[in-house]
């Protein structure tokens, strides 16, 4: 049976560059972002994005994250891989733990979940998870 973790995090930097534009404003950038976590996870987070914008300036994206922190009673890291969209006005994502990924007390940690993020500096989240 798995445990659902909830909470927020806070982005504390954020590089993004383009490295391809097209007409009409489309372009492939790349975000490096670092994140603080609070609630059911608490840790830091730091993940690598590549997103898509198209001319309205909305976007796809995907990435992979590394979390540093706690879940429970557990310490550890583990990786995020996640993919999105943004509306022009709100991020949402899809993620999982990267099998395999998790070190420390959080070894053997599988899940799913999700974000949320209203342009801004805040966002919540959800995580589904167990232990293999």
């Amino acid at each position: 049976m798995s445990t659902n973790a909830t909470g927020s995090f806070e982005f504390t930097s954020w590089e993004e560059q383009p490295y391809a534009e097209f007409e009409g404003g489309r372009k492939l950038t790349k975000a490096g972002v670092t994140q603080a976590f609070t609630g059911d996870i608490d840790g830091d987070g730091a993940v690598e994005w590549l997103m898509c914008y198209r001319e309205d300036g909305t976007a796809n994206w995907c990435g992979f994250e590394r979390i540093d922190g706690r879940i429970g009673d557990r310490t550890g890291t583990f990786v995020l891989q996640m993919s999105g969209t943004f509306d022009g006005g709100e991020a949402k994502g899809d993620w999982f733990v990267v099998p395999g990924s998790a070190t420390g007390d959080l070894q053997g940690l599988r899940g799913s979940g999700g974000m949320e993020a209203p342009h801004g500096p805040k966002a919540s989240f959800t995580l589904d998870y167990d232990f293999e």
